[in-house]
């Protein structure tokens, strides 16, 4: 009551605001106008806009102020980073929250791994609200530490700063009427569902929604964004390091204007941020392609806090959080002051780490020969790459073969592919081929692989896969590149083999190295780890792998190799 009190005397003018923004143009997100006001902020909230003064004050003239920025959907894990790192790199761009979904970690820790992200979290200048994992596993083709019980989902959304149920991936279960699935949604807290549909369209799509699920991130085309919007979801378009849909997205908000649109990042790389920015450089792209400036930054702040319930954030108006970016222009989106709780951005304290984290990679004996595969003639299925997007093709091709193995070859741009079982070291392995990597030797791996983090390694020689496998489960993680027998490149992520405990400078350092080094090795598209993770999520169409062998989204079962 005593703060109560005091903010409505600041904003009746009775008492002097701690800190007063003054001679900037203000964006009201509810009208879409440029206020040319003072912004009186007393213990961290707006207490008013009008004419004030202030025990401080920011100036802000001939700059535009609108509020912090807001990341509707994103992995904290696929950063690399650990937390802190993390805020220092995005808070001066300008975002002031995200919204996590942290089943990555609750793949490989359990839910305890969830509490411990929660408390780390607890006491950053960053606001980190959380989504409770849905999909541990993403599905049955899938081997994580261990499955989360509905007991564990509840528990965690009885936490604070979690504000429902995560991306419903099983989407073939959802509109099944799968009972597991359904009861999940009828969970006390689930609420709120974020959703998950790559490709769905009709019928599909229209059960989808009508089970309470209201957003999706994975549009990829007019068309698919279109039928979310028409069946009253929200379209969360999605800016990825890997998965890039801004643009094919953007025509949606030239028709029908930014509503029930937001902006979200999903899955980005350490430099990707640093290089091109985070949600400033969404709302710099967007308004580069035409969109109004007011409209890009609705959806990169306003939006995303009316999806998620969070009532007092993305505006900038009285009784909402003081989370403001001064900002010299309209092109740029470079913010030229960051507040938060309407104090500058401080230095962020480091987050402990528990050892228990750590000790994630558990693996089987494996050498090379586990990797060989038998084979007696005629065609195989392969998993085809698509430029810059998590779908792949189901494609059929006659390998190379020698001695009676199917073996990867640089002429036919097939290069061999092997996932391994790394939490309860079973020996498990699944074996397959992947078109269009232009990989011609050496072998790539990684820990951080969507969804149940099992190892992922591609190569174009069974004995530097087998090195490779092996230096991550000396790293207890992280990714790496082969080359002749012999570690090229390695950026380790010993934190449950998904984040790194080295500062921000380092770890960008360490991936573009690993980046660098797959393209010498031949990779001709982007983000070469990246694509490695998606290989093995099996929910997103149309071909995967996982340790239990090839999966056909579509048919949503376990196919043969063998064509």
């Amino acid at each position: 009551m005593d703060a109560l009190q005091r903010r409505l005397a600041v904003a009746r003018g009775d008492e002097a605001a701690d800190l007063v923004v003054r001679g900037g143009r203000v964006l009201s997100v509810f009208t879409r106008e440029w206020l040319e006001v003072d912004v009186a902020i007393v213990d961290g909230v707006i207490a008013g806009l009008g004419r004030y003064q202030g025990r401080d004050t920011l100036d802000a003239t001939g700059s535009y102020v609108v509020p912090g920025f807001i990341d509707a959907h994103m992995h904290l894990e696929s950063v690399k980073l650990m937390v802190d790192e993390f805020a220092r790199l995005v808070l001066p761009l300008g975002t002031t929250a995200v919204v996590a979904d942290p089943h990555e970690i609750a793949n490989v820790l359990g839910v305890d791994g969830v509490h411990w992200l929660l408390d780390a979290t607890a006491d950053l200048q960053l606001d980190v609200y959380f989504m409770a994992p849905s999909c541990v596993p993403a599905s049955p083709f899938e081997s994580p530490r261990r499955p989360l019980t509905p007991g564990d989902l509840e528990s965690l959304m009885r936490r604070r700063r979690v504000l429902g149920l995560a991306e419903m991936m099983n989407f073939p279960g959802v509109i099944g009427g799968a009972p597991d699935e359904l009861a999940k949604l009828a969970l006390d807290g689930a609420r709120h569902v974020d959703g998950h549909a790559p490709g769905l369209l009709g019928p599909a799509l229209q059960a989808y929604a009508a089970a309470g699920i209201y957003s999706d991130h994975e549009a990829l085309t007019v068309e698919e964004g279109r039928e979310r919007l028409r069946a009253g979801m929200w379209l969360l378009i999605r800016e990825a390091s890997m998965a890039r849909n801004l643009h094919a997205l953007l025509p949606l908000v030239e028709q029908y204007g930014p509503t029930r649109i937001a902006f979200c990042t999903d899955d980005r790389d350490p430099e990707d941020i640093a290089d091109a920015g985070h949600l400033n450089g969404m709302v710099r792209e967007a308004v580069a392609a035409g969109i109004p400036p007011e409209d890009a930054v609705l959806m990169a702040s306003h939006h995303p806090a009316l999806w998620h319930g969070l009532a007092r954030h993305g505006a900038v108006a009285p009784g909402y959080a003081g989370d403001l970016l001064v900002l010299p222009d309209l092109e740029s989106f470079q913010p030229s002051t960051v507040l938060k709780r309407g104090r500058l951005v401080e230095d962020v304290p480091r987050a402990e780490i528990p050892d228990w984290v750590r000790q994630s990679v558990r693996i089987a004996p494996l050498t090379a020969k586990d990797l060989a595969i038998p084979w007696s003639g005629g065609a195989l299925r392969a998993i085809g790459l698509v430029e810059d997007q998590v779908v792949t093709e189901s494609l059929e091709r006659e390998p190379a073969v020698e001695d009676g193995y199917a073996l990867a070859s640089p002429e036919l741009d097939l290069a061999k592919i092997a996932v391994v079982e790394r939490h309860l070291a079973t020996g498990r392995v699944g074996l397959g081929f992947v078109a269009g990597s232009g990989l011609r030797r050496g072998a790539l791996a990684s820990s951080v692989a969507h969804d149940a983090h099992n190892l992922v390694v591609v190569g174009m020689s069974d004995q530097d896969m087998a090195i490779a496998i092996q230096r991550l489960a000396e790293l207890g993680g992280g990714i790496v590149a082969v080359e002749s027998l012999r570690v090229v490149a390695e950026c380790p992520l010993p934190v449950a083999g998904l984040l790194s405990d080295a500062p921000l400078a380092d770890v960008i350092a360490q991936s573009r190295a690993c980046n660098e080094a797959a393209h010498d090795l031949g990779w001709t598209g982007a983000t070469p780890f990246l694509t490695l993770a998606f290989l093995a999520l099996s929910v997103i169409p149309h071909l995967k792998i996982t340790d239990q062998g090839l999966v056909d989204v579509d048919r949503f079962e376990i196919v043969p190799l063998a064509v």
